[in-house]
Order: structure tokens, then C-alpha cells, then sequence
């Protein structure tokens, strides 16, 4: 399957919408608001980087990058997600390729790391793991991962941008 990836495009909220939520409708762990969340990073200008993925010049995964603080500090770190692939479409690498052009792209504009919160097992390819001294209240430590691009992790409080809290 032939996948362009690309940053995204005025013309492209409406389909990241669609995209998200169709891609979290059905999952667990989740309060099902991925999509406002895109949207509430959007309109604070918290969207760092916001990739796209399209098969046939149509969009079919999504990945937003935002900055996050830790300890009160903006040590050019950014959070990952929501991540997002069409449920049909999912298990075919389409989130791969989004992850790793999204760290590419960190890699190239000095950005020291990123965090995030999911599946340990899925984003340890990345070289994503968790952490000893970075915590996210209420998150169970082992799926609070970070990935360092530029040295040291910092140790404290992750704080991801209030647009985490959008229910609609």
C-alpha cells in the first residue's frame, strides 16, 4: 500500500476529524474525545506538527505533535498524539510511517525529545520507554514513554497542553 505522508493543510481539518474519530470509536482506555482534542491543539496554536497520511490522495491517518512542559519547564519537548489510522486500515504500518516521519521531522528542528501515553510494546520500536522520575498523574508509570532525540530526559511533572482536556 503506497502512503504519502505530508504536513497537514487548511483544507484537511475536516477529514483529521473524520479520521480520528472513526479511529478511536471503538477503542478501549480512551473517554472518545481524540477528535476534539486535534482540534482544541489547533485552535491554541498547539499543534507543533500535524502529519497526514493519504492513500489514493485520500486521508487515512493523522499524528499531532505539541509541546509539553515538564516540571513547569519548555525544555523543547513535545508530546505525541493522538495518533490515528482508519480502523480498515489499521495493522498495515500507516501509524508507523506517521510516527517515524513525525521523528524524523523532531530530529531535524532541534527538538530534544518527545512523551506520550500508550502501548509500551507498540512504541519500544520507536525507542519510546518509560522512565524513572517523569510522571503524568493518574497514568501508570509504564505507559508514560518518552524518547529522547538531543540527550538527557528530564525528571519531573508532564504537563501536556490544557487542549487534552476538550470533550467536544
Amino acid at each position: 500500500m503506497k502512503i504519502e505522508i505530508r504536513k497537514e493543510k487548511p483544507a484537511d481539518i475536516d477529514a483529521i476529524f473524520s479520521v480520528t474519530e472513526k479511529a478511536f470509536l471503538n477503542a478501549q482506555h480512551t473517554q472518545h474525545t481524540e477528535q476534539f482534542i486535534v482540534n482544541a491543539l489547533r485552535n491554541n496554536q498547539a499543534l507543533s506538527l500535524s502529519l497526514v497520511a493519504l492513500h489514493n490522495n485520500i486521508i487515512v491517518g493523522h499524528v499531532a505533535f505539541s509541546p509539553v512542559s515538564i516540571s513547569g519547564c519548555h525544555q523543547h519537548w513535545l508530546g505525541v498524539g493522538p495518533i490515528s489510522v482508519l480502523p480498515h486500515l489499521q495493522n498495515r504500518g500507516i501509524g508507523a510511517q506517521l510516527m517515524q516521519a513525525g521523528l524524523d521531522w523532531l530530529a531535524n528542528v532541534g527538538i530534544d525529545g518527545c512523551v506520550l501515553v500508550g502501548d509500551p510494546r507498540f512504541y519500544s520500536r520507536f525507542g519510546f520507554s518509560a522512565q524513572h522520575g517523569l510522571i503524568l498523574p493518574e497514568v501508570p508509570a509504564e505507559y508514560l514513554l518518552a524518547k529522547s532525540i538531543s540527550g538527557v530526559i528530564p525528571q519531573g511533572i508532564v504537563t501536556f497542553n490544557e487542549a487534552f482536556q476538550a470533550k467536544q
